[in-house]
């Protein structure tokens, strides 16, 4: 799928620890946009930034949807001030970004979605926000994180995952996905990794059929 016309904005959120290193793409359409989504990143103690390949490929997908996008730097990765908290200071960090893209665009209902780290920290704050209505988790590291918060969450969510992901089983995530309340959808990716090395297009496809599906209701 191509990328809709957007205009680039590099800029700086309020965050709680500190200023945070944002991206936000708006279309340049003058309709206003059917969703504002935030794009949260893998874990930043192992490299993980805004500018990673999944969370990229995600705004992109979601911007040629006509979808406005904010990608962010967790407190302390790349210029953002701060330092890392171990998830519980970057449900703040999540907030603000929320927060920004409801100035932005009022009255626009939120999506949120995270690969890995960013899957486990901000679905938690996408769940509890009533203004978020929409849910994508990518690469949902269910091995070793606690997602029980997903029990009492009942908005619609999409999960893209590698069959070979070593953080998370797939079974064990399609066990909980349905057990999880709502309307829960699961595309496993065969052969992939955590990163979807090499299969960034099936994950682009998983999420434009799910949101044009969800859009189109």
């Amino acid at each position: 799928m191509s990328a809709a016309a957007h205009e680039s904005r590099s800029l700086f959120l309020n965050g709680p620890a500190g200023k945070l290193e944002a991206v936000l793409w708006k279309p340049t359409s003058s309709t206003t946009p059917p969703l504002a989504a935030v794009v949260c990143h893998p874990h930043p103690l192992f490299g993980g930034t805004m500018h990673n390949k999944v969370v990229y490929q995600t705004a992109k997908s979601l911007d040629a949807l006509g979808v406005a996008v904010l990608r962010f730097n967790f407190r302390g990765a790349g210029l953002s001030e701060g330092t890392h908290d171990r998830g519980r200071g970057e449900e703040g960090d999540v907030q603000a970004a929320l927060d920004f893209l409801v100035g932005e665009f009022p009255g626009v209902p939120l999506l949120l979605a995270g690969f890995s780290f960013g899957c486990w920290v901000g679905l938690r704050v996408g769940c509890a926000d009533e203004r978020v209505t929409d849910l994508i988790g990518l690469g949902a590291p269910v091995n070793d994180s606690d997602f029980s918060y997903l029990q009492n969450c009942a908005k619609p969510k999409l999960f893209v995952h590698g069959s070979l992901d070593r953080y998370g089983h797939s079974k064990t995530l399609e066990q909980f996905v349905a057990r999880w309340p709502g309307d829960n959808h699961l595309v496993v990716v065969n052969d992939a990794d955590h990163f979807f090395a090499g299969k960034l297009d099936q994950v682009d496809a998983a999420i434009s059929i799910w949101l044009t599906e969800r859009m189109q209701k």
